[in-house]
Formats: C-alpha cells, structure tokens, sequence
C-alpha cells in the first residue's frame, strides 16, 4: 500500500519494489550481493547478544546477509498474509524442508497423484526411510479428501495445476477439510507464482516455488523458496536452520535480478501460451490439448474462479503415432530446446509419459504426449516451427 493514497500496489508494481529496503540497498537499485561466512564483532557482548535474534541481523554466512533477505522480503512480500519466507539452493530443497518442518516418524502425508516425479521420488524415498507414510489422492477429489483424512494424517501437499497433465484442484474445499482437522496444507506453486494464485490469502500453509522457474526466468540459476503464513514460519525455518540450509548470496542478486520482470514476463508466456494451445486444438494431428484455462481441461471451472491468469507451461497429445513418430516432431524443432525444466525467456519442449508416474489415477490418452513451454520469442515463429513438426510427425506415424 502507497502511503500518499493509500491505494493497495498492484502486483506489477510489488515485483519491482518488494525487498528494497534501504538498509539493505545503500542507495543501489538492486540490493548488491553480499557474500559472507565469518561475521566480525566489535566485542564479546556484541556477540552474545546476536545471538538471542539473527533474524535480519549479521550473525554468520549460513544465516544469511542482506542480499539472501531483500529475495526472501519481496517474495513474502508477494503473499498477503504471510509471515516469512526461507530461500534454498533448488525447489527440490524447498520441498524437502517444508515437508520435513512438518512430519516426522510415524506421520501420513496426503499427496496428489499428479505430483511433480521429484516430489513422489522423496515420499517413496527419503520420507518411507523416516517411517513417514504416503497415500496418493486423485487431484479432482476436493471436499471428498476429508473421507482420507485419518489419525495419521499430519499435512496435504498440493501442485495445482498437476504436473504434465495440469488438473487444477479445488484447493479452497481441500484447505477447509485440513483445517477442520488440524492438518498443514502444502502447496507447490510453481506453474502459478503468488501473482497468479496468492496462495497463502487462499488458505495455505506453506507455499512452495521452484524459483529456478519464472523468478529467475533465464535458466540460469537453481533456487527454491517456501512461503509460510502466521504460526509456521518458526519451525520452517529452525528446521532449515537445523539442516544446514542456505542458498548462495550470488543466486539470490540474480534471484531478484529476475524477479523484476517476472509480472511482465507472465503476461507473455501466457498470451502467447494460450495461442499456441487455441491453434494445436484445431491440428489434426493433436488429440487433445491440457491447458488449465480451456474449457475441457479438468477443474476448468476452479481456475477460473480462483487464478488470476495462466503461466506458459502446458501439454498436449497426439493423435496415434508412436515414441518414433513423437521424436521426429520434437527432434527437428528450431526454436524449441529439449531440455527439463521451464519458465526461462526460451521455449522448450519435451517427451513426457504421465502414466509412469501415478499411482492411484489412469489415463487413456489416443497418443503420445508432448509438454511445451513457450518462451518470450514472437508467437508466429513458434507456431510455423510446431507446423513444420506435426508435418514431421504426420509423416512418420503414416510410415511406421
């Protein structure tokens, strides 16, 4: 909120100023990077009494120096309704601790079906090792997760929309069965970023982003960040403190660096996202097309309803055809990288196969499946390029 007007800031504007506090800046645009281990003190009692609160305060390198504090600031900044916000050297990380700050030996956790493979990987990993339970739930279930929460049950993590195949959950009727129940949401919202699901004014506990994503948006950095709203944010970050977690001064300048442009950059990727996924529905060589802000895509209806937009990140599958035919369309693109990850200024695309990676939920797709992320460059180039592909495909899938 502007103190002259009183006029609540736009989230365009929130982006550019969030986090510049000028303690921290010195007079400098973008806060400059910090880079520490030792922290000196002018005397023992000087030292002792910073050690009652580091929060903010210079204590030592892995607690952080001005440069890690103004990304974190912007970024809870961004949550109305937060109390803090942890930063970590990748989302993965991010995912660890959160879920780790909430459940120990003995616990259940509730996850989405549609999960991130990383994430599946540490519930059937790292957390089974730890005596931790996982049970998977469809995506679409909403208010009908309270028939799942049992005894055990300690915290529900939510991705929203689901990754590869973007079903979009009814998070506002899942947040209030957990509450009714005493039970920590999670939300991995990396698709959306708060500025298109503020998530914690939603209901949620701890929001998590892969900021590898569209904070930084020039892959060229691994960063994650959890969000946490009143009364979690203190054992978040003692349970980070605890396991040594701290992302790198360096990362973090170029964090926020990013961060800047991102309100900019989304309009974008979604515009011309949106585009690209209207002119697949009417190839004939597409089946169907999963973007969250079309009509048949699942839980349509909620994105509507609770996001402000769409980011640039969806799938599509084809109709017949074979991994070969799939390749010769992904192989000869010229302006699609193949690569993992998503949210940059390039565009990307890549083979996926969801059903290698669900537990409790089918799919009957007529092809295979393809996920694009669709990057700054002009729309037009983008869509001859796909053209050009489903031509490559057409013509394999008719010579298998």
């Amino acid at each position: 909120m502007t103190k002259e007007t009183g006029r609540p800031k736009d989230d365009a504007t929130r982006v550019v100023s969030a986090g510049r506090r000028k303690e921290w800046t010195g007079g400098i645009v973008n806060p400059p990077v910090w880079r520490a281990s030792t922290i000196l003190y002018d005397s023992v009692a000087e030292l002792r009494e910073r050690v009652s609160d580091t929060h903010h305060r210079l204590f030592y390198g892995r607690r952080g120096t001005p440069t890690q504090w103004a990304l974190a600031d912007a970024l809870t900044e961004l949550e109305p309704g937060a109390e803090g916000t942890f930063l970590y050297c990748s989302g993965v990380a991010a995912l660890a601790a959160a879920l780790l700050s909430v459940l120990s030996p003995g616990d259940e956790l509730l996850l989405v079906d549609t999960a991130y493979d990383p994430t599946r990987s540490m519930a059937n990993g790292l957390l089974k090792r730890m005596g931790i339970t996982t049970r998977f739930y469809d995506p679409m279930i909403g208010a009908g997760i309270a028939d799942l929460i049992g005894d055990k049950t300690r915290a529900i993590l939510m991705e929203s929309p689901g990754s590869l195949t973007f079903e979009v959950q009814d998070i506002p009727a899942i947040v209030a069965a957990a509450k009714a129940r005493g039970v920590t949401t999670l939300l991995d919202n990396t698709w959306a970023t708060p500025l298109l699901f503020p998530a914690i004014a939603h209901g949620i506990d701890l929001s998590v982003l892969a900021c590898t994503k569209y904070v930084v948006g020039h892959s060229d950095v691994m960063l994650g960040s959890v969000t946490a709203a009143p009364g979690h944010f203190g054992r978040l970050r003692d349970t980070s403190l605890q396991l040594g977690q701290v992302a790198s001064p360096d990362d973090c300048w170029l964090g926020s660096r990013g961060l800047r442009t991102m309100a900019i950059r989304l309009k974008q990727h979604e515009a011309s996202a949106l585009t690209i996924a209207r002119w697949l529905q009417e190839q004939p060589e597409v089946a169907a097309v999963l973007h969250p802000a079309l009509p048949d895509c699942p839980g349509h209806d909620f994105f509507v309803r609770d996001f402000k937009g769409a980011s640039g990140l969806f799938s599509f599958t084809l109709a017949g055809g074979n991994e070969a035919a799939r390749a010769a369309l992904i192989d000869g693109l010229e302006l699609f990288g193949i690569g993992y990850s998503w949210g940059g200024f390039e565009s990307l695309a890549l083979p996926v196969d969801p059903m290698r990676y669900r537990s409790v939920t089918r799919r009957d797709d007529d092809g295979p499946m393809v996920r694009l992320q669709i990057g700054l460059e002009h729309v037009d180039d983008l869509i001859a390029d796909l053209s050009a592909g489903l031509a490559r495909f057409r013509t394999a899938a008719s010579t298998r």
